[in-house]
């Protein structure tokens, strides 16, 4: 309004901040810092572009944690409200429930792997499995195998193959499921000398970091593309899971990929 009024009727400096009660340095203030808002803005645009499931933590976590800018956690968030960024949640009435007995974190790697399917559909209606391996250790995705199919015989072929690069698990967590009560998957354990540990039936949370694994899996980008073919749906997924461990953000660590707490480990 001074500016406005300084040009308008063409007075002094001094004048028109005694006539609005504001000081010279006020006047004269030009923010420095506009070029830098503008790149975080930028970069909040394509991240929630790029990842629609992605609130404001996940963004502020891979700035500082990933890309390794100091913005402050405050302006970041001042910029992403100014942009209108905000996911909307759904409230949910939230049941009374006995509180579960929390999980052993593990303290170093494959000491507990957790696996668990999910189902999808391609474009032409077929329905096509998932197999989700984690390492509950800095939850760390291991592998992901998709096929029409995946019997007890697929699952060993899986296992085998992540354990030829990342080594054998002490204890496997998994459900009822019919591939993992199999006897070719016992008798494989027990030449492995690997513990196979089975959750109760209808307690999922017993098996809650994989659950959590799968919605991420979901959320992030199952549920964003319809794909043709089983290749593309394994291609996406190889290429993902490298982005889960290396790029992405993770609450469970800190806000750190995986890769970097185990390195840090």
């Amino acid at each position: 309004m001074a500016q406005k009024a300084a040009s308008a009727f063409n007075a002094s400096t001094r004048l028109v901040c005694r006539a609005f009660g504001i000081s010279e340095t006020c006047y004269r203030y030009q923010p420095i810092l506009l070029d830098e808002n503008a790149e975080i803005a930028d970069w909040l645009v394509r991240l929630t572009d790029n990842q629609k499931d992605w609130g404001f933590g996940l963004c502020r976590d891979y700035l500082r944690n990933v890309k390794r800018y100091e913005w402050n956690h405050k302006r970041i968030y001042r910029i992403y409200c100014e942009l209108e960024l905000n996911l909307w949640i759904r409230s949910r009435r939230r049941m009374q429930r006995e509180k579960p007995v929390p999980l052993v974190v593990p303290e170093a790697p494959n000491e507990m792997w957790s696996m668990d399917f999910m189902h999808d559909q391609l474009s032409d209606g077929r329905s096509f499995r998932l197999f989700n391996v984690l390492d509950d250790f800095k939850r760390e995705g291991l592998g992901i195998e998709a096929d029409f199919s995946l019997p007890a015989v697929r699952v060993i072929r899986a296992l085998d193959q992540i354990i030829e690069w990342r080594g054998r698990p002490k204890r496997l967590r998994c459900d009822n499921g019919p591939e993992f009560i199999s006897r070719d998957l016992a008798q494989w354990t027990d030449k492995h000398d690997i513990q196979l540990e089975f959750i109760q039936p209808g307690n999922p949370q017993q098996n809650a970091y994989v659950e959590r694994y799968n919605r991420t899996v979901r959320y992030s980008w199952l549920s964003q593309y319809i794909f043709g073919s089983i290749t593309e749906v394994q291609d996406y997924a190889t290429k993902w899971l490298w982005f889960y461990n290396n790029a992405r953000p993770n609450k469970a660590n800190g806000g750190l990929p995986p890769t970097q707490m185990l390195n840090a480990a």
